[in-house]
Formats: C-alpha cells, sequence, structure tokens
C-alpha cells in the first residue's frame, strides 16, 4: 500500500462525495457540488434528511456561519445540551429485593449447588433493617455465628458465650483454643463499631 506524500494528500478523511453532477448551490457557482451541509429547513422525521451541496470554498463559508441553535428558544437549547439528552425515557429499575434471577434458560440440574447458590448468597447478605455489611463485617458475623439480622443485644450474648467457651481461664488454663479467641476478640471489635450495629 502507498502512502500519501505532499503532491498527493490522504483522501481516506476528506469528507468528498463522489461528483454525481451535482453542482454547488452558492449562487453563481458552476463547481461540482461534493460536499454536503445541513439542509435549510428542517423536514418531517419519518422522511430521509435533505443536504445541500457546495464546492469547498463554499462549504467552508457555510461552516464558519453555521449556527446549529439558531432559531431556537432558551429552552429549546438548554434541552439540547442537556446531558442526558435521549435518556428521559423510563426504564426498568434493577431487581434488589429478590436477588438475581436466573435466566429462564438455567432450567438444569446443579446438584452441588455450585450456581443456585450464587442466587441466594446476596439474600444473606442482605439485612432486613436496612444498614448494609461490608465483607469485613460479613466474615466477622460468621466468626461468630450470627445470622446477618442479629442486632447488638444478640451480638453481646454470642460474644459472652464464645469467651466462656475459649478462654483459657474457663478451660483449666488450656491455651490451644487461644487463636480462636482472638478471632472472637478481633470480630466483636469490628462488629460494635459497625454501622449496623450504632
Amino acid at each position: 500500500m502507498r502512502r500519501p506524500g505532499k503532491d498527493r494528500p490522504n483522501t481516506r478523511f476528506h469528507g468528498r462525495f463522489e461528483d454525481n453532477g451535482r453542482a454547488c448551490e452558492a449562487p453563481g457557482c458552476s463547481a461540482p457540488g461534493e460536499f454536503r451541509a445541513p439542509g435549510a429547513e428542517s423536514g418531517p422525521a419519518d422522511q430521509p434528511r435533505r443536504y445541500r451541496w457546495f464546492c469547498l470554498d463554499h462549504v467552508r463559508e457555510f461552516n464558519a456561519r453555521y449556527n446549529f441553535f439558531s432559531g431556537m428558544t432558551p429552552d429549546e437549547i438548554n434541552a439540547a445540551q442537556h446531558p442526558l439528552s435521549g435518556w428521559e425515557r423510563e426504564t426498568r429499575a434493577f431487581a434488589s429485593a429478590g436477588g438475581d434471577v436466573p435466566p429462564r434458560w438455567a432450567d438444569f440440574t446443579d446438584p452441588l449447588d455450585a450456581i443456585g447458590g450464587r442466587f441466594r448468597r446476596r439474600d444473606a447478605r442482605e439485612r432486613s433493617d436496612g444498614p448494609p455489611l461490608s465483607d469485613g463485617d460479613r466474615k466477622a458475623m460468621r466468626v461468630m455465628g450470627l445470622e446477618a439480622n442479629a442486632d447488638r443485644t444478640a451480638l453481646r450474648k454470642r460474644y459472652a458465650e464464645l469467651l466462656q467457651r475459649y478462654h483459657p481461664d474457663r478451660n483449666g488454663g488450656d491455651r490451644t483454643h487461644e487463636h480462636a479467641l482472638r478471632e472472637v476478640i478481633e470480630a466483636y471489635q469490628r462488629l460494635r463499631k459497625a454501622a449496623a450495629f450504632a
């Protein structure tokens, strides 16, 4: 493939259309109209857009004085410049209460519950009273053995139970559960500061 040189300009992005015998629409110009510009009137939406055809010099003049907003009211200009133009129509909201519903084509057997578990996992993470749990909070809830909807009273009660179970003083000085005790204390410290238990 030959690369365009200085004597042969690149014709790929020139904006010129094939000359089909159209003359430039500028008054008094007989050059071929190879460049199109928006039509003067806006026709009905169901009809093809009308273009005006100019030579290179006259299309440059047209572009220099063209104003898309001419003839519009300030409200119409604002509507045309709105960043969400074209997105005003109502859309369907995403489901949040029921989790992701599997698609209808997913009517296959899932003996290990590998795929179906994903859809139930989201329900298990949500709290009915509103405050969400972070991933760290959910991990702490698992360490404490609490349900997602547990309240502050249930948290304290479960903390006391686990302290009695794992503390060396309650187990005759046995320190084998020290790691589990440390995890319970860290989980409780995290959860008591969480927004869900405030």
